[in-house]
């Protein structure tokens, strides 16, 4: 005698297959979706990391010649440098109130410089109606620091490190001559 119910897969019908196959579409699209959008999430945060990175890495600032210095001949040390200062190619503009020079030596811990704290502008080129502190681009700054407080002798290394409030910091070795003069250039 022959069961009536006997397991057999008769009673799957073609509806139900459908519900299955629609059950599965969906749940993949809601994954694609899923996928898809932390993909974007993520290459547009990869986007902004590298242009804040390109744009912190890359200096802004740059030495346009050589450092001039003027010397006291009785005490034989260096009494002030002048230095222009200008935007490297394609840099932004540089706010110089909020630019720290640091200057250290080997006889000298790092000492923090501010504008009109330890050095001064001492011209503007190129600024035309511009009269801010902004140094912008075709702009040069002659920047003048009072190095009397240092006490840089003869054959003194020393060093600044010009430090903008965005981007890389760009640092000026130099060694003192080994006579000091009135006017030198510190190459």
């Amino acid at each position: 005698m022959w069961n009536k119910f006997v397991k057999d897969e008769k009673g799957f019908t073609g509806l139900e297959a459908a519900i299955v196959l629609v059950a599965f579409v969906v749940v993949a699209a809601v994954f694609s979706y899923v996928m898809l959008g932390a993909g974007f999430y993520t290459t547009q945060k990869s986007q902004e990391v590298v242009h804040t990175g390109v744009q912190q890495a890359s200096s802004s600032v740059e030495l346009s010649g050589d450092l001039i210095a003027k010397g006291n001949t009785t005490s034989h040390e260096i009494n002030n440098i002048t230095m222009f200062l200008q935007l490297t190619s394609g840099g932004s503009s540089v706010d110089i109130n909020k630019t720290l020079i640091v200057f250290s030596s080997p006889s000298v811990a790092p000492t923090d410089l501010k504008l009109n704290n330890g050095f001064t502008i001492n011209n503007k080129f190129n600024s035309g109606e511009n009269n801010d502190d902004l140094l912008d681009m075709f702009e040069k700054f002659e920047i003048d620091i009072n190095a009397s407080d240092f006490h840089i002798g003869p054959n003194e290394a020393f060093q600044f490190e010009i430090k903008p409030p965005q981007g890389a910091t760009y640092t000026i070795h130099r060694t003192a001559p080994p006579s000091i003069s009135a006017i030198m250039t510190l190459v």
